[in-house]
Parts: structure tokens; sequence; C-alpha cells
């Protein structure tokens, strides 16, 4: 029947008087009221909360937020960009098979791209899964999974016992344990998750209110475009005697603003009216006006989530630091470098099991870090500045060691 048809049955209905043509009520409906000749509509929500998939979270995260997709970016590519360094116990090493593996995982991606998939896997899905291709029991290539065609199998006491594939339909099953005591072909990583064993929690998932919130407002304001860029009003029929449109001056009349007057080609074209026809401009009040407010607060948790101030984002409202370099630093220390640490710390014990040297580990090279130019320059002048140290105990303070 459609809107315009409802509309128009509740129109006629009004006019007759009780008992001519009424239809009995029904058992069950939503809520609405009929008060002084308007038509009320009110929803009801069950206020339930349900955990969404890799998926949902991606789609209306990652690509239709642009908050959301900014944060993901700003994380990863910032994680991908620190240089990592390799040690051997103590001993730094800078030629082996391990470094050349995180220079190139894979023949079709590089070493900056293979971080920055693992962290928008973790930061969308709170997993991410990687997988060693191995050629006569050595280690040849490194390949990020999708989490979303990746499932866990649990054994009968409760731990990982396998990971299934899903492409399609073919199914992969990895053993979650290698042959004769070796390490797993597969490495999951997951970000802490209160309510699962073994699977984590996405930091988009905390924001799904405010995700929801921010998505709507933007349609809002592109409906609102649409329609001449400003408010709606109120077309007010006058009839001498009373009465009401019938339901085809009804159609005609809503099909004539729809092709006539909406859009934002038509903005400003006068509106001619007739039959008793009259226009009431509907301005919106300063309590409608608080959505501005509540997107940009959407928008802060959605950053929030994340772990990005706001500032570098362009958010209105935070002040959280004093300037856009305080807000970087701030970017880096709290979230990006915990964030690599976690990832290199789990690749690094992983792939020296696998190469059969587990005093390997991945560090970060915090001395290249962009981001934190400023913090190294202070300390440099202070330990400069500081005539009590010897010239070995500086180096020492600053990371270089002492000199032979």
């Amino acid at each position: 029947m459609g809107l315009a048809g409802t509309i128009a049955g509740w129109l006629g209905a009004a006019s007759r008087p009780p008992g001519e043509g009424a239809l009995a009520a029904p058992a069950e409906r939503k809520s609405s009221a009929t008060v002084a000749g308007t038509l009320v509509f009110t929803g009801g929500g069950d206020g339930g909360w349900v955990e969404r998939s890799y998926a949902a979270l991606s789609r209306a995260g990652f690509m239709q937020n642009p908050v959301a997709y900014r944060s993901v970016r700003l994380i990863s590519e910032a994680a991908a960009a620190i240089p990592l360094l390799l040690h051997d116990g103590e001993n730094e090493v800078t030629e082996h098979r391990l470094l050349e593996l995180f220079r190139r995982p894979n023949p079709m991606t590089d070493g900056a791209a293979f971080v920055e998939a693992i962290c928008g896997h973790l930061l969308l899905s709170g997993n991410a899964y990687v997988e060693a291709a191995l050629i006569d029991g050595e280690v040849r290539a490194l390949h990020p999974l999708r989490p979303d065609r990746v499932r866990l199998i649990e054994g009968a006491d409760g731990w990982p016992e396998a990971y299934e594939y899903r492409v399609g339909t073919s199914v992969r099953r990895i053993s979650a344990e290698g042959p004769g005591g070796e390490p797993a072909t597969i490495l999951q990583l997951a970000l802490f998750h209160p309510l699962a064993d073994h699977r984590g929690f996405p930091p988009l998932g905390a924001a799904q209110n405010a995700l929801d919130l921010h998505n709507a407002a933007a349609r809002w304001n592109r409906a609102l475009l649409e329609n001449s860029a400003r408010p709606s009003g109120a077309l007010i029929y006058k009839a001498e005697g009373g009465g009401n449109l019938s339901p085809d001056q009804f159609d005609r009349l809503k099909s004539e603003l729809e092709t006539g007057y909406s859009g934002a080609a038509r903005a400003g074209r006068p509106l001619l009216l007739e039959g008793g026809l009259d226009w009431k401009a509907m301005a919106l009040t300063p309590k409608d006006m608080d959505f501005i407010e509540a997107k940009n607060g959407a928008a802060r948790d959605i950053a929030l989530a994340f772990g990005v101030p706001p500032m570098l984002l362009g958010i209105p409202g935070d002040l959280t630091y004093s300037n856009y370099a305080e807000a970087n630093r701030g970017l880096y220390r709290l979230t990006v470098l915990p964030l690599v640490k976690r990832i290199t710390g789990a690749l690094g014990a992983w792939l020296g099991a696998h190469l059969g040297e587990p005093g390997l580990r991945l560090s970060i090279d915090l001395d290249a870090v962009e981001g934190l130019s400023a913090e190294r320059e202070a300390l440099w002048a202070r330990v400069g500045a500081a005539e009590f140290l010897t010239r070995g105990e500086k180096r020492e303070a600053v990371g270089y060691g002492r000199e032979d």
C-alpha cells in the first residue's frame, strides 16, 4: 500500500464519524497515537546488544565511517613505518633469515603491507592469523589470513585443536600443534576478550553504538541536503467546512513535491500552492541542533576506542592535548608502540622456534621512530648537560652502550 496510501487512508478515516467503515483494532500493533489531527509514530527498541561479526564491523566502520577508517589507517601505517631490530640474546643481528622474511613475507606482499594487514585485522576483528608456508621444513613465506575465514576448533579439554580456513566451498584444516612437538604453522594474535577463551575483542566493538549514531547523523545530513538543503515544513490544507484531501489529491501532491521541489538542484524553487494549501516552514530548534554535538561526541567515542587522540582526526571539542605534536606522541606511546611490541614479540618467538633459534628476539628501534624525535632531542639535551656523568655513562643513558 505504501506510506502515501497509509496516510491517505488515515486522513479519510479521520473525517468519518465513529462506526462508519471503521476497521477492527488489531490484537497487537506498534505504539502510535492520533491526537487532535496529529499522527504520531513512536518506535520501540529492544535495548539488546549483539556482538557484530568482522564483516559487519568492517562494512559499517572501516568502509563507511571516515573516523573509523582514518583511525585504523593512522595506527596501522604508523606501526608499519617503525623499523625493527633483531637480537640474539644481547647481541644485535643485522643479517638473518628472519629479517629477510619481514622485508618480503611473501611474493605478493612487502613488509609494510604485512604489518598493516595484521594491525587492521586486530583493530577490526580482535584477532589476527599468520600462516607459515614450509618447504622442506623451512619457513619460506608468511601469509596473513582473513579472520572471518578462520574458525577455531576446540578439543575435548577446551584448548585449540585445529583451525579451519574456508574460502568459498574449499575448507582447509590447519593443526594447532606441529608434528613431533614442532611449532604450529599458524599463529593467532588476539586482543583481550572478557567472555571468550580463545577469541579477541575488537576496539571498534566497544564503540558500536557510537558508530551507529555517527553513521545515522551522516545519513540525516545527506537526506537534509537532498531535501532542498533546509529543514522541511508542513503543508496545511484549509477548506471551508473542514474536510481532508482525497487519496488521489494526496498522491498527486506528494508526487509533485518529490519530483519538482526535492534535491539540491531545485533548492530555492518557489512553491506553487492551490486549493486552500498553506506552507508552514519548520525551523530547527536548539534541541534539534544537539544532534551536531551528538555526532561529534560519537566521533570522539570511536577515536577513544581505537586509542587515537581526536585532535589528530580534526574532531572539534577535544582539549586533552595542548598541541598537535603532543597528541602525536600520545598516539605513539599509548597505542602504536604497545601494539607493535605485542605483534613483534609473538612473531619473533614463533619464528625463532621454527628456525631452531629460541634466543631470537624482535624489538623496536625507538631511535628511528619519527613521532618520538622531540623526546629524543629532550633526552639528549638533558644527558648532555649533566656534567657529573662520564662519556660512557651518557652513552648508556641514551641507549648506545659504553665504548669498547
